[in-house]
């Protein structure tokens, strides 16, 4: 079995509330998730990385930096950063998929499912996308439902439609655009 890595946890304050932000010595982010969820972020990362303790504190700042320029209006803001997903073959290849929607456009689960070869696949879609533990940077908020409609987001669907209004997809009161 190979060794846990140490990972640090930081908090971190945005305009749709406190954010966590784990990292490992390098940098590189583990997590993102919303602190209202932390007990689902902390299950996440025992399920990725057995039992790796969270130490508070970390170098963080370039990732603070990044969430402050996104915040900001920065639409490329979170590009850079490297993260370190986990999961299976078939999540991270959604995960990677999720990465590449651009800013201000939304996708479909079964559009999602199609981009990674899977049409059928949209169900577990749906599923990969909810177990997604690094909030913003792999953006499953950027995912609707077929016909238009804002769908479960961990966040909350009040923090999605802020953030998809934030990146400037404008939605009618049901998720339309």
């Amino acid at each position: 079995m190979r060794n846990a890595p140490e990972l640090w946890l930081d908090r971190v304050q945005s305009p749709v509330g406190q954010m966590l932000v784990v990292t490992d010595a390098k940098g590189v982010v583990h997590a993102l998730d919303f602190a209202d969820f932390e007990l689902r972020m902390r299950r996440l990362m025992r399920l990725r990385h057995g039992g790796s303790d969270l130490s508070e504190g970390g170098e963080t700042g370039p990732v603070r930096a990044a969430l402050a320029a996104y915040f900001a209006g920065d639409a490329t803001a979170l590009h850079g950063l490297a993260v370190q997903t986990g999961g299976t073959a078939f999540q991270r290849a959604v995960w990677q998929a999720l990465r590449a929607i651009p800013h201000g456009q939304t996708r479909t689960y079964g559009q999602l499912a199609a981009a990674i070869g899977r049409p059928t696949a949209v169900r577990a879609v749906g599923l990969a996308n909810g177990a997604n533990a690094i909030a913003l940077i792999v953006p499953c908020h950027r995912v609707i439902g077929r016909d238009g409609t804002l769908t479960g987001y961990a966040g909350g669907l009040e923090r999605k439609q802020w953030l998809l209004q934030h990146e400037g997809r404008t939605l009618d009161g049901n998720g339309s655009s």
